[in-house]
């Protein structure tokens, strides 16, 4: 779902099966990190969720977040490493992406990530009820032509989702840098009773919240010229 990695002649039938999908050719040692470190790091959403997310970690993690689509990474491991304590879930449906994030977790040591590697709206109906504090969405896939909208990961049946498993006071954090889809995630934000926007003034969507880790699609589209909007939304 990030980094704008689409299929545009997919049905929407094959959504679970993201994770077989894959770009360029896996290195050697990256096919040995899919085929080794992984099994050790992937949830099971056929086996019984937790009664309670933290648990999914060992040690039990303090809080839980989610990043759906983390593309390269970046993001997703510098959150964890900032955040040692709490608990990280990335799910991202191509292989090469779980491929980066796997180096990064293998080369920094990090213990706090677990992944997923299908279809977000298939995490989020396992998931406990009030289980999370964040969920990032950062770059999604915008699915540009009309026609394509529906593949949007950002609709009122998902908006439903990340509300039940986000506890209250918690935040959904959404970036991209295509206008139509920013105005199509704030009406449809809009319009749920489950979700308060965050923003006082411009800069509070125009500049990155503090501690923002920019992406390498994130660094390409500031030098292509198109500006993103971070947008906060609190689950009421």
């Amino acid at each position: 779902m990030s980094d704008r990695k689409s299929d545009p002649d997919r049905d929407d039938g094959e959504r679970a099966f993201f994770g077989r999908r894959k770009g360029h050719k896996l290195r050697q040692h990256q096919a040995g990190l899919i085929e080794q470190l992984l099994p050790h790091l992937a949830l099971d959403i056929d086996a019984e969720a937790p009664a309670d997310a933290r648990d999914i970690f060992d040690p039990a993690a303090e809080d839980v977040r989610l990043e759906i689509g983390f593309g390269g990474g970046e993001h997703l491991a510098a959150e964890a490493q900032n955040f040692p304590t709490t608990g990280f879930i990335g799910c991202e449906p191509y292989v090469n992406g779980m491929a980066k994030i796997l180096a990064q977790i293998e080369a920094a040591n990090i213990g706090n990530i677990r992944l997923f590697a299908g279809d977000a709206a298939e995490l989020l109906a396992w998931l406990p009820k009030d289980s999370l504090s964040r969920i990032d969405l950062i770059h999604p896939d915008p699915w540009p032509k009309r026609r394509h909208w529906k593949r949007r990961f950002v609709q009122d049946r998902t908006i439903a989702a990340m509300a039940r498993v986000l506890k209250p006071n918690g935040e959904f954090r959404f970036v991209c840098d295509i206008d139509d889809y920013c105005a199509w995630t704030l009406s449809h934000l809009a319009r749920s009773q489950d979700f308060v926007w965050l923003a006082e003034r411009a800069d509070d969507f125009r500049q990155p919240w503090p501690g923002y880790t920019m992406t390498r699609y994130g660094r390409k589209a500031a030098r292509e010229g198109r500006k993103a909007a971070y947008l906060r939304f609190r689950r009421v």
